[in-house]
């Protein structure tokens, strides 16, 4: 079977490119080959390598950067993911798509479930929500696999961020406020071979959307605390943190203060169980 993966340099990507090895003809496509800017440009590619499997890992992903571009943004997150669940359709082939906690607001004093109605607060939130319910409303087998504060040891993210900034200062501010799931990328892959090996073996659950994240929660500062501690265990610096309300630190997105998911649908359809954040950030520093 050919394995299609859209975007080859993310951080998700790369961890399924290891993750995929020997589930069947696996190929990583990068903007060369599928431009996710020109939606309407992906159908002949796809048409002529006939996957029968397609994974979209490519997205917009610069948050604050989509205040200013939401043509680009939504082009990306919503218009190629369209295109690529009607292609996936005429081809029979499942499609797996990623999104994100930032379909929702973030008011919800408890995890979001899947029967929660989101309401993205900003345009990167809005065009992921937009590429949802495009591929909802073209039918067919697929998996809409939210996720949240992805990190992994390639690429920018908060663990590589953290980790420079750690060594480099005498004290960092870090906001408390926001809580949420750090994921590792290799978690998300590894999740997803599970699933698509229960759908080859005939064990899948029901299509749709659900919720994939690690297990536990904390806030950005506390993601930030385990980083340090990490980084002293190895005997290396370790700046001093303070924690800081997200009103001290404006940006021009607005970012949900819970980011919590429940992904009891995920375990109990597919049987799919995920790691504490805990012990899969210190897997990911191993």
């Amino acid at each position: 079977m050919k394995v299609l993966v859209c975007g080859c340099n993310g951080q998700v990507a790369q961890a399924l490119k290891v993750q995929l090895a020997g589930l069947g003809e696996l190929h990583l496509l990068g903007r060369e080959h599928l431009d996710m800017a020109r939606p309407e440009a992906l159908r002949e590619p796809l048409r002529q390598l006939a996957p029968g499997l397609i994974i979209n890992a490519a997205a917009y992903t610069a948050v604050d950067q989509a205040e200013s571009e939401p043509d680009t943004a939504f082009a990306i997150n919503a218009e190629a993911p369209r295109v690529l669940a009607e292609e996936a359709l005429r081809l029979g082939a499942p499609l797996i798509h990623y999104s994100t906690d930032y379909v929702f607001d973030g008011a919800k004093a408890a995890p979001y479930t899947e029967k929660d109605v989101p309401n993205p607060l900003g345009v990167y939130g809005r065009s992921k929500l937009a590429g949802e319910q495009a591929i909802a409303a073209v039918g067919g087998d697929h998996l809409i696999l939210r996720t949240s504060w992805v990190y992994s040891l390639y690429g920018r993210n908060f663990l590589l961020t953290m980790q420079r900034l750690l060594q480099e200062k005498p004290q960092l501010r870090v906001v408390d406020d926001q809580v949420g799931a750090p994921t590792w990328a290799a978690t998300i892959a590894a999740s997803t071979r599970a699933l698509v090996e229960r759908w080859q073996a005939g064990e899948a659950g029901a299509w749709g959307t659900y919720h994939l994240t690690a297990q536990g929660e904390t806030s950005w500062y506390g993601f930030a605390q385990a980083i340090g501690e990490q980084l002293k265990a190895r005997g290396l610096p370790c700046a001093e943190l303070l924690p800081i309300a997200s009103s001290e630190y404006p940006t021009p997105a607005r970012r949900p203060l819970n980011s919590r998911l429940d992904c009891a649908r995920l375990a109990r359809e597919w049987g799919i169980q995920l790691p504490h954040w805990q012990q899969a950030l210190i897997d990911c520093l191993k």
